[in-house]
């Protein structure tokens, strides 16, 4: 059940002709009131054919005009609305249980409380199956005006309260970090001009998708004005930037004018001194782990920086490190939506909008902690060129992984609207993994070692990991798993000590595809050389495939890291 309490508006009059009235979108049946405070002494114009609305106007009104005329300062917002709305699979509910779910809502929001005889006025009125619209003048009997400081926090409470009173669908409790909801009128507009998007929806998008590419505010600024959106800055006297506002082309008013959105009414993170946090405490520095003997693309940057995730598993104590990380995350995520193949694009952005509302919650995140991720990501959104296969299926490995680190962490603090965003993310960066995916396996099947040495593997399979041996040799990514293990050999690892690691990171048992899991795992774990004495044995039994085997040198690294995500998380999780 949702309550969305509206601004204050000052014409009682015109809102209940809009309710009694036969809807501007939704078909109006039946409009009555179905509870009201306890001295309406009126007819219901719904019911009584003689009732006016303005009658009815008046007696809402009368506190306030009495206040008025007592005062010298007029009240003018007065008006508060709330429609009340089920869920479309809720069963109906009946006039007497709206009425015992209106009461309980005018006292959340402090209209009405309970048992105080001197609270607002007001009425609730239904003119559909599925909601109800709550009216209230916002001056008290005693002239007064009541305390609405936090009452969407309250109501949101009562909702849930009622939902497991009335049997209703539940949803999750806010915790004051989700964006606003579109309104009608957004709604509605967007719908005339042909948008797909309300305007606010569509500047968050352009906004984050912005983020990679600035190290400061003023570069964000400069970034979204050369993009064609309308940039509104607001400066002290200093030429200090102390605020912002941005608008959609052609989005205006009723006189022609340019409709500006403040950062933080478009989405709680975007506000100017959240944004200045993010970007300007950036700490350019390679990362201390990067690979010096390994291509060094902003691709494969990306990959080793998603390194630094693992205190999100490993050290769950740092809550501001973690957030922090995990916001970075979401500007990786955006950044290779950006530049990756046009075919995976719709996934990945998809992903990226999904991830938003798990990039921010109540704890405030020491965003130096994520500077690692965020230089990653500005430099892919710089880079002028594209991935290789191989190296983006890499890269979206890392990320699907990383990913489920994010949920994993916000699943243990109790955070569900942020668990439930990164869960949805990591369904469009798997779809999106399994597609850069198959080609590179299908490449690694086609040179696939010699029978000599693949009898030698199966040995080394047999013997490292004999649970899981025959799901493993009949995978139908057995033969990539070969040649990853001859690669391997060939670069100085040992396979059998390959395979006993890769298997002890995690359980194998819930694993759609072993030998797939593995791949990833091994190609991560061997990507520097090793000393070997086999070395030279296996590069001339490599030598045996034929011209195929010239590719072995070619590595894949595949990112996935271990993790103790128990069988039901995987399961979940569909990895």
């Amino acid at each position: 059940m949702i309550a969305a309490i509206k601004p204050a508006g000052s014409n009682t009059r015109g809102l209940l002709a809009y309710l009694y009235g036969p809807g501007r979108h939704d078909e109006h049946t039946d409009p009555h009131i179905v509870a009201s405070f306890a001295m309406l002494g009126m007819p219901d114009p719904g019911r009584d054919e003689n009732a006016t609305l303005t009658q009815l106007a008046r007696h809402l009104d009368e506190p306030v005009q009495l206040r008025n005329s007592e005062f010298g300062k007029r009240v003018t917002d007065h008006v508060l609305h709330c429609p009340v709305r089920a869920a479309p699979e809720d069963r109906r509910l009946s006039d007497a249980e709206w009425a015992e779910i209106a009461q309980r809502i005018v006292e959340a929001v402090g209209i009405a409380p309970a048992g105080d005889d001197l609270g607002c006025r007001w009425i609730a009125v239904r003119h559909a199956d599925d909601h109800i619209h709550i009216l209230a003048t916002t001056v008290r009997e005693d002239g007064r005006r009541p305390r609405l400081h936090d009452s969407g926090v309250r109501v949101g409470e009562a909702c849930r309260q009622i939902e497991r009173h009335y049997g209703l669908r539940q949803l999750k409790t806010g915790d004051r970090t989700a964006g606003r909801r579109p309104t009608q009128a957004e709604m509605h507009k967007a719908e005339r001009l042909g948008w797909e998007q309300t305007s606010r929806d569509w500047l968050q998008d352009r906004i984050r998708a912005a983020i990679p590419h600035a190290g400061s505010a003023e570069e964000l600024l400069a970034y979204l004005e050369a993009d064609g959106i309308a940039v509104k800055p607001r400066r002290g006297p200093s030429g200090d930037l102390l605020g912002y506002a941005v608008g959609r082309p052609g989005d205006l008013n009723n006189d022609g004018e340019q409709i500006f959105q403040p950062g933080g009414k478009i989405a709680p993170d975007l506000t100017l001194p959240k944004l200045k946090a993010r970007l300007e405490t950036t700490v350019l520095e390679e990362h201390p782990t990067a690979r010096r003997d390994q291509p060094s693309t902003p691709w494969h940057q990306a990959t080793d920086a998603l390194d630094t995730l693992d205190t999100l598993h490993t050290d769950m104590t740092d809550d501001t490190h973690a957030q922090a990380r995990i916001t970075a995350l979401g500007e990786l995520i955006e950044a290779t939506a950006q530049k990756a193949p046009a075919h995976l694009q719709a996934e990945l952005r998809a992903a990226s909008r999904a991830f938003a509302r798990a990039q921010r919650s109540q704890i405030r995140a020491e965003n130096q902690a994520g500077h690692t991720l965020r230089t990653a990501a500005r430099d892919i959104a710089h880079t002028a060129t594209g991935p290789d296969a191989s190296v983006l299926a890499t890269l979206l490995a890392a990320l699907v992984w990383a990913t489920v680190l994010a949920a994993h962490w916000h699943d243990a603090k109790s955070h569900a609207h942020q668990t439930e965003a990164a869960l949805q993310a990591l369904q469009h960066l798997q779809a999106a993994a399994d597609q850069a995916l198959t080609p590179v396996l299908d490449g690694l099947a086609t040179r696939q070692p010699s029978g000599q040495a693949r009898r030698a593997l199966v040995h080394d399979v047999r013997t490292a990991i004999p649970n899981h041996a025959d799901r493993i040799l009949t995978d139908p990514a057995w033969p990539a798993l070969a040649t990853v293990l001859a690669d391997a050999e060939a670069g100085g690892h040992k396979p059998h000590q390959l395979l006993k690691g890769a298997a002890a990171q995690r359980e194998l048992t819930t694993a759609r595809q072993p030998a797939r899991v593995l791949i990833i795992r091994i190609q991560h774990t061997s990507r520097n050389p090793a000393p070997n004495s086999r070395a030279a044995a296996a590069r001339r039994r490599s030598t045996l495939t034929g011209p195929q085997a010239s590719g072995h040198g070619e590595r894949v690294a595949l990112f996935v890291r271990p993790a103790s995500v128990s069988a039901e998380d995987v399961r979940r999780r569909q990895l």
